[in-house]
Parts: C-alpha cells; structure tokens; sequence
C-alpha cells in the first residue's frame, strides 16, 4: 500500500487567531502607557462560556499585587444566560497568571515609581483567555489636554493635505 501524503495547512490556520471581548478605551486617555504584557487570567466555566457572548467590561478595572500574585478587581463579567445556581459572581476578583519574575518585577515598578497595572484588552488567543495588563502612569489634566490639541492638529493637517489632491 502506498502512502498518501496530505495536502499542507496554509500557514494562516496556524496561527492563532484573537478574537476581542472587551477594551478599555478611557484607558489610554487617562493614562500613560510605559509597558505592555500579556498575561492570562483563571475564570470559571461559566465566566468562559459569558466571554464567549461578549459580555464583559474592563471599564473601572484595574490589577493590584497582593501575596505575591496579581489580582484584577472589577473587571465586570455578566452572568452566564443558561447558567444555574452555580453562576459566577459577575465583579469578583481573578488571578492574573504570570511567571514568578514577571511579577516580582512588576511589583518593584510599581511600589518605587508609583506606577499602577491598568487591563486595557481582554481577548481569546486560540482557546485561552488573555488580557493585556499595562504598566502606566496617570496623566494630569494639562497632559489630556495636549494630546487632545495634538490629535485635533494632526486631523487639521490631513484635511488640508487632502483637499490639496
């Protein structure tokens, strides 16, 4: 018998693919983003299976250190529409896996700088929940109102170069 060869993946199905659940838009206005990590998060079934539906929100969420693990407080999940009396608790907080060195770096940052962990995406890569985690820096009034002036600029100066075509 004569062995048949199967024909090869395209490379596009090879790499996972990232479907977006929640994102923390104010995030990156009210703060100043230094460093970005991707970091998983332990859930529950039914916490899956609501992320699954889109229903989260990152809005008011943010990470603290505590005992040498990271924690994410009000990271809004709905409840599971078919689930039961074994439901989760839609504000609870969950662990944020990292290694052991991530974290103590972070934690260093974070108390000598005065720094804080601020969620700004949580998102599915293949079948796992991950959530970028950004080390930032909150930004003063002045500084919100410079890149808004930049950004409104920066727009000024695209619809002058367009209606000169």
């Amino acid at each position: 018998m004569s062995k048949v060869n199967k024909p090869a993946k395209p490379k596009d199905s090879e790499a996972p693919k990232n479907k977006l659940v929640a994102d923390n838009r104010k995030a990156r206005h009210n703060y100043e983003i230094l460093e970005v990590l991707e970091v998983g998060i332990a859930l529950t079934g039914t916490e899956v299976k609501a992320l699954r539906q889109n229903k989260a929100n990152l809005q008011d969420s943010f990470a603290r250190i505590e005992d040498d693990e990271i924690w994410l407080y009000r990271c809004h999940i709905s409840p599971y529409d078919f689930g039961n009396r074994f439901n989760h608790e839609p504000t609870r907080k969950r662990r944020l896996l990292l290694h052991r060195r991530q974290i103590n770096k972070l934690k260093g940052q974070t108390q000598e700088k005065g720094l804080t962990l601020v969620p700004l995406k949580l998102y599915f890569k293949g079948n796992w929940a991950k959530v970028d985690l950004a080390l930032a820096r909150g930004k003063q009034l002045h500084d919100k109102r410079q890149a808004i002036s930049k950004r409104e600029n920066q727009r000024n100066l695209e619809r002058i170069a367009k209606s000169r075509r």
